[in-house]
């Protein structure tokens, strides 16, 4: 017997779809976080302190909060094959222009209009997805996309570090100057597959037979009515939506603790007395454990049904995690407690994610969502640069990174102050 016509849908979508938005969120999380490896030369190169580092690292977030909520609304009318190309296009022919700034007024200049580029590409895709995927099958879904943050660093990081030593001075170019060239090659090429492939929705792909496209559309019409209020269809609905507030406070925490300790963590490795290669193993290290704990968590959430302790418990996790790094002076130590905080805290956002997808619907998903995503991603701006603005002030590496400690904890008991009413999407055996 073969499969009914909406698990021959799902399975068709994993394969058509999600490889390419996969692939296409690696190399933007990797266009985004590669100056953390660039300024292992860069930044001695343009003479960049401490806290003018955190500043042009997290100044990238201030362009992308800005214009996320404008970019979402514009793809949910245009649609998302010639939205999230334009994207891709335009930030990778940015990032690749990072090779040649002469100062640091110059790189802060051009890492905000970067952010601006970007925006609206995260949340573009999880709206997208909501699009196509049933509500008791996101978190996994989203937990498998997410994978690509990991797994970006599992393989830029050692690749950013050969590129600094092997290309250094080739045509007369420094390495980071190459890092950015090269790694920004596939953002322009991915954005024109994505150009000619993507379909905007179920009803516009060839590629399912018409009994395959009414199952997965009547799936997807049941989820939002047992899940999503009405007043939650309507984009004022969502911008003055109370719960939407808070998701967009707790996301902040978290990507505060993502971005402050991701952007630093090079550096702090690079200290230990290694090269540009071996920092870049030795950072993927973390990120390979991440990628691993995401899928379990967003499988489990999606199997339980439960979501808010989910979100809760690794963030008290790696709360914890932030707060040793003071007490600790052993590399080894270290490093431990930084593969703890990273996994724990990229194992939030899959889970995290499935829920403004089950309280929105239309076009107020799209500004909801975007609007969690456009404050959440603030926090990117004010880690890395609390980071640096301690150690510039005499605060040791360690403590710097335990500061990060409260925002997490914030993050956590914000999720749980809430109620979110969501009805139970575990599968029943």
């Amino acid at each position: 017997m073969s499969p009914p016509p909406l698990s021959r849908a799902l399975a068709k979508v994993q394969y058509r779809v999600l490889p390419l938005l996969i692939a296409a969120y690696f190399t933007a999380y990797l266009d985004r976080v590669n100056i953390s490896f660039a300024a292992l030369q860069m930044n001695a190169d343009l003479a960049i302190e401490p806290e003018a580092f955190g500043f042009v690292a997290g100044v990238f977030f201030f362009g992308y909060c800005l214009f996320e909520v404008p970019s979402n609304i514009v793809m949910s009318r245009v649609g998302a094959r010639i939205w999230l190309a334009r994207i891709m296009i335009t930030w990778g022919l940015l990032s690749a222009t990072t090779a040649f700034v002469t100062g640091v007024n110059a790189l802060a200049v051009l890492r905000f209009v970067l952010g601006a580029a970007e925006a609206g590409f995260f949340p573009g895709v999880i709206y997208y997805l909501t699009n196509w995927i049933p509500a008791e099958e996101r978190a996994r879904t989203v937990a498998i996309l997410m994978m690509a943050v990991p797994i970006s660093t599992v393989i830029g990081s050692p690749l950013s570090g050969w590129i600094l030593d092997a290309w250094n001075g080739v045509l007369g170019f420094r390495g980071w100057q190459w890092l950015f060239i090269l790694e920004a090659l596939p953002a322009i090429a991915l954005g024109l597959i994505c150009f000619f492939v993507l379909a905007d929705a179920p009803a516009q792909a060839k590629w399912l037979s018409a009994d395959e496209r009414d199952a997965l559309l009547a799936r997807l019409a049941a989820d939002r009515k047992v899940n999503v209020p009405s007043h939650s269809h309507s984009i004022r609905g969502a911008l003055t939506d109370r719960r939407v507030l808070v998701l967009a406070l707790s996301c902040f925490g978290t990507g505060l603790g993502l971005y402050g300790l991701g952007f630093w963590m090079p550096q702090i490795v690079k200290s230990m007395s290694l090269t540009n290669t071996e920092t870049g193993l030795v950072v993927a290290v973390p990120y390979a454990i991440a990628a691993l704990f995401m899928w379990y968590w967003g499988r489990r959430s999606d199997r339980t049904g439960e979501r808010i302790w989910h979100i809760a418990i690794p963030g008290f996790v790696a709360t914890a995690a932030f707060v040793m790094c003071a007490f600790v002076s052993s590399p080894i130590a270290l490093l431990i407690l930084f593969t703890i905080a990273t996994a724990c805290t990229l194992s939030i956002f899959p889970v995290f994610w499935a829920v403004p997808a089950a309280i929105l619907s239309g076009p107020a998903a799209a500004a909801g969502i975007a609007l969690i995503s456009s404050l959440g991603n603030s926090g990117g701006f004010f880690g890395p640069y609390l980071v640096g603005f301690a150690k510039q002030h005499g605060a040791s590496s360690q403590n710097a990174i335990a500061l990060l400690a409260v925002f997490m904890l914030a993050g956590a008991v914000l999720v749980l102050s809430m109620n979110f009413g969501i009805k139970s999407t575990a599968k029943k055996s």
